[in-house]
């Protein structure tokens, strides 16, 4: 990635922490980071395990420099726990998967911007400046995202019991359908076990099914019904992992 100097903006970034499991490409970002921000700690991590350490070992990073694609996580769930954790901090995403099915959800669950990996360390420059003023970033093709791209939309639209859940719901059932269990759902999402149990009894009830498996169900034959009618499936599969 060359690298390019551009004006410093009047706000700064004094620390930040990069999460990708690719040393060269890490090693790029901070470089980028140096050319605005020239007194700006940067932390790494090559996963999100990594990542959760760094943070709970005390440090507070004015950004978060997130990959999707890392080898302990699925799909954006790594985002979602990230987010979860992290609630006040902006989580800039910077990823080889690129749609605007993946970027609508993003930017639903709270990402401060979405970039390609292919992008110039100068372009990566001029948008930290725009997330240090508090600001979010889309590349341009990705703002006018259709109204149907979010995944959870296709969802709701193809069993309407699954609208009815709310986003912290959502958010558990995902896990759920991942396997893990209250004590590790309560750990990802920064709740207590008591919170996730309750959460799990309202969900079940409100999706109508008795148990944990008959919910996973469910979803899992949305999730099948909406790669059957999206224009990106692949995104679709990344995403509902």
């Amino acid at each position: 990635m060359q690298h390019f100097e551009v004006a410093v903006p009047r706000e700064t970034l004094s620390s930040v922490l990069i999460v990708d499991d690719h040393p060269l490409y890490s090693d790029a970002l901070a470089s980028a980071l140096g050319g605005v921000f020239a007194e700006c700690r940067v932390e790494k991590a090559g996963s999100l395990s990594a990542a959760l350490k760094v943070l709970e070992a005390g440090f507070d990073p004015d950004l978060v420099m997130f990959d999707l694609m890392l080898p302990d996580v699925n799909g954006i769930s790594g985002f979602v726990t990230l987010r979860a954790h992290v609630p006040d901090i902006p989580i800039l995403v910077i990823s080889s998967m690129t749609s605007h099915v993946l970027v609508a959800s993003l930017m639903k669950e709270g990402a401060a911007g979405f970039l390609p990996k292919d992008t110039s360390a100068g372009d990566i420059q001029t948008v930290l400046g725009e997330i240090a003023a508090g600001r979010k970033y889309v590349p341009k093709d990705y703002r006018q995202a259709r109204a149907e791209a979010a995944p959870a939309d296709l969802l709701e639209n193809i069993h309407p019991k699954l609208a009815a859940l709310t986003p912290q719901q959502q958010k558990v059932m995902k896990l759920i359908c991942e396997g893990k269990p209250n004590k590790q759902i309560a750990y990802e999402l920064d709740l207590a076990e008591a919170t996730v149990k309750a959460h799990i009894t309202a969900l079940l009830r409100r999706l109508g099914v008795s148990n944990r498996t008959q919910a996973a169900l469910m979803v899992e034959a949305a999730h099948a019904q909406a790669m059957e009618t999206s224009e990106e499936p692949e995104a679709i599969s990344f995403l509902c992992r």
